[in-house]
């Protein structure tokens, strides 16, 4: 199913496309601090991530966070989430390449109307970690 067709109300056990992001580089940490406003120097100065005892830079948790939620709203559509909750895992480093999946694990009549879509989402990362994992609430109608 596509955001385009999101009145079809998939199915317990359905899984979306698997979408992949990447490599990151420390392009993408600096684009996305500069849009949070988070500078915090350990996601792109190495010299001073060395100095704090840490081997590289890494990603800020949030652009992996924004990865799969992008991932997960082109599935079922932005209108439709109502829910998005996740869990850190691993930290991301230039050069991890991503790759999101989704389950659908509850489908449910709405009180309001429509049904209630429960999706579990994955972000792994290409050495086999996963990144975070998430699950998000839809209301297709």
């Amino acid at each position: 199913m596509s955001a385009a067709d999101t009145t079809t109300v998939p199915a317990v056990g359905d899984r979306a496309e698997s979408r992949q992001f990447g490599p990151l580089t420390r392009t993408d940490f600096v684009r996305y601090q500069g849009a949070s406003g988070d500078f915090q120097p350990l996601h792109h100065d190495e010299t001073y991530a060395h100095a704090a005892g840490i081997p590289s830079v890494f990603s800020v948790g949030m652009l992996q966070a924004g990865l799969l939620a992008t991932y997960a709203t082109d599935w079922l559509g932005a209108h439709n989430i109502r829910r998005y909750t996740l869990r850190f895992q691993e930290q991301c480093s230039p050069g991890d390449v991503l790759t999101c999946t989704g389950t659908v694990t509850t489908v449910s009549p709405d009180p309001d109307g429509g049904d209630r879509v429960t999706v579990e989402l994955n972000c792994t990362r290409h050495e086999g970690g996963i990144a975070i994992v998430a699950s998000a609430e839809f209301i297709i109608t």
